[in-house]
């Protein structure tokens, strides 16, 4: 193993004449010394229970202590003592060892009352704190958890299995909260403050963060992660989790692969990210990618992908760069499709452009109840880029650029489904036809809450059939039977 000398300044101190004593040296007697010097505590989580303070009180020997203070004041003595240009030098696994050690010896220095195995969870503590984010490390480690939700500093919820549970996580106050937000959106360029008080971001993995600090947000700041899976879901999994019966996942993928452009209509949580991320794997290697996102999420499996993101008015309200503008740009890039992390203003007008002009199978996603909502908050968005053009003419391009509109919803049991697969079939007099081609049926709640449904074809045959079977894709018309439930949950 590599020997680096990170001497901290009160060692160096103590032992002027040898400057090339290593960290492994200074701190080699630790773990003797240690093995017996710490009192053994229990301590389970990050705050002290009261009968844990109480049997603090009643020993002399050792005092009650808040874990968070402590935490932190063993952090800012680990600055103190360490040299910091050295760590950069350090992996991340041998800086996790040497920061394990000091604390290690801080504690025992300290007189904080815990045994040798609580001590390395709380070294690993300290070192979130210095190079992670804090408490939030545990929880972005977790992968049950698919939603962080901090409602000031001493409450942190988490989602599980599509329901919310109150976390341990706590921050020691607002003030350090607020570091580890500043800390988060730093990362990407961006930046929180009483000027600028919310914020979207992410995280290295593309996890979505969204921030609102003072004074928008009243007690403290208030921040919302949306994990993603370090592995995306794919349509295998989605079918495996009963999202979307196996003849409606093969529906989609053919449709997707034969360049059927398709909108992806849901609430927030319900899915559609991950249902646009599992439908992309149909697309051809072959195909170049335009993807447009206000924060970067999408986790495409092509080759030839090209991300553009927009980007918030600098301190003088100036350099803002929004959707419509990147997806103009993106037609000059000569894509073949152009994807649309969520469509919400009057970008929505240059995506039908591109839509009707040479980029089929070009795909999105919009906050919708249901299809036909989708539909009209589309003529909406195109109306608030303020063109002089005629509501029949919106929905005629409407009408002529979508294929599909495919609705996802969090049911109230947690579970996600695919409740509407619906096809848009053009224009009869001023109004937008539409067909469901399968649908969810929710039948009834058992007494756990869990909803009964069933997965059904409503027997119309689609229109888009004829091409993809010309570019062919085959599927058999039993799919497309309405006299059998396709999959029915809970089975």
């Amino acid at each position: 193993m590599a020997r680096f000398s990170i001497l901290s300044k009160t060692q160096a101190h103590k032992r002027p004449e040898d400057t090339e004593q290593t960290l492994d040296e200074v701190i080699s007697d630790i773990d003797a010394e240690t093995a017996v010097g710490i009192p053994a505590a229990s301590v389970a989580d990050e705050v002290d229970t009261p009968a844990r303070a109480e049997a603090h009180s009643t020993d002399e020997d050792a005092p009650s202590f808040d874990l968070l203070d402590a935490k932190l004041r063993v952090h800012n003595k680990l600055i103190d003592e360490l040299d910091l240009s050295m760590l950069d030098k350090l992996d991340e696994t041998e800086m996790m060892r040497q920061v394990r050690r000091l604390v290690t010896e801080i504690v025992r220095d300290e007189r904080i009352p815990m045994n040798q195995a609580e001590v390395a969870s709380f070294a690993d503590s300290v070192y979130h704190e210095m190079t992670g984010l804090g408490p939030l490390e545990p929880l972005l480690a977790d992968p049950t958890i698919s939603d962080i939700l901090i409602n000031g500093y001493n409450q942190v919820y988490v989602e599980r299995r599509g329901e919310l549970e109150l976390s341990s996580a706590k921050f020691r106050d607002n003030a350090h909260l607020r570091r580890i937000v500043s800390r988060i959106v730093s990362a990407v360029g961006r930046r929180v403050d009483e000027s600028q008080p919310l914020v979207d971001a992410r995280l290295l993995d593309g996890s979505r963060v969204n921030a609102a600090v003072e004074p928008v947000a009243i007690d403290g700041p208030l921040v919302s992660i949306r994990k993603f899976s370090k592995s995306p879901l794919t349509l295998e999994k989605l079918i495996e989790f009963k999202a979307m019966p196996k003849e409606v996942a093969e529906f989609l993928h053919g449709a997707v692969k034969c360049r059927v452009t398709a909108i992806i209509s849901g609430g927030t949580g319900s899915g559609k990210t991950t249902l646009l991320n599992a439908l992309s794997k149909a697309i051809s290697h072959k195909e170049r990618l335009i993807t447009i996102e206000d924060a970067a999420e999408l986790q495409l499996q092509q080759p030839h992908v090209a991300r553009m993101e927009t980007r918030p008015p600098n301190l003088e309200g100036k350099g803002e760069i929004r959707q419509r503008e990147l997806v103009k740009n993106a037609l000059r890039m000569r894509p073949d499709r152009v994807i649309l992390g969520e469509v919400r203003s009057e970008e929505a007008f240059d995506m039908l452009q591109a839509m009707n002009t040479g980029h089929e199978g070009s795909m999105a996603t919009i906050h919708a109840n249901n299809p036909r909502e989708a539909i009209s908050r589309l003529e909406q968005m195109v109306a608030m880029g303020g063109l002089r053009i005629s509501s029949e003419a919106v929905r005629g391009q409407i009408a002529s650029a979508i294929g599909i509109i495919i609705q996802a919803q969090r049911l109230s049991d947690g579970s996600r489904r695919i409740t509407h697969v619906t096809e848009v079939t053009g224009m009869e007099g001023d109004i937008i036809q539409m067909q469901d081609i399968f649908t969810f049926n929710r039948l009834s709640t058992s007494e756990d809450g869990t909803v009964v449904g069933e997965f059904r074809a409503s027997g119309l045959r689609p229109k888009c059939l004829d091409e993809m079977n010309r570019r062919g894709v085959h599927l058999p018309l039993e799919y497309f039977d309405p006299s059998r439930p396709l999959l029915t949950v809970p089975k």
